[in-house]
């Protein structure tokens, strides 16, 4: 079933705050922020992840007012590229592992819980519905296509695969299935 959320999703150390980013950016030697930093030049979306979770490490680990600056001036960073881009993701809504293998419109509501290994593809839209602030929870291992529109308070299972397109509004508990359609319904079960 799908993991809880709690307060151990944020970032609040270094050790979480490297392994987030050796999910993300994949192996590399040197974690230092500005190595990462430059070494993501040309891959937009690596350097988004970089400075989301680098803004989630300043918010959550340290009162140093020192840190609250830096972590003003990358939040400025991450908001600039986020317009370029067309990401709107806050801070503290994902487990380590996203992917956002393209850039295009991502939009997710500040209440959303996203788990472990969850891949967002573009023109995708996660968040309330009918003025409530309460908003989807998604499973570890789940692939979102092109063009799905999840929302409302439901709960995506792990390990499922939304399809291009889909119209999410309702819970789906099982399993290693696909979903799909407008509204979306389960569509096969995966092996």
């Amino acid at each position: 079933m799908v993991n809880k959320f709690t307060k151990s999703v944020m970032i609040n150390s270094k050790e979480q705050y490297l392994q987030f980013l050796k999910a993300e950016q994949g192996v590399l030697r040197n974690y230092n922020f500005f190595y990462v930093y430059f070494k993501t030049t040309f891959i937009p979306t690596k350097r988004f992840l970089l400075l989301l979770r680098t803004c989630e490490y300043l918010k959550n680990s340290s009162n140093i007012f020192f840190n609250k600056i830096i972590y003003l001036v990358i939040k400025y960073l991450k908001y600039k590229l986020g317009l370029k881009l067309g990401f709107s993701i806050p801070e503290n809504v994902a487990k380590k592992g996203l992917q956002l293998p393209h850039y295009g419109a991502i939009v997710i509501n500040a209440n959303t819980k996203i788990g472990e290994n969850c891949r967002i593809h573009i023109c995708t839209n996660i968040g309330a519905a009918n003025k409530s602030s309460i908003a989807p929870v998604i499973g570890n291992n789940v692939y979102i296509g092109p063009g799905a529109k999840i929302y409302g308070e439901i709960t995506i299972a792990n390990n499922i695969k939304i399809a291009p397109n889909a119209a999410v509004h309702k819970s789906f508990l099982e399993e290693n299935i696909s979903i799909g359609g407008i509204p979306a319904k389960q569509i096969s079960k995966s092996k």
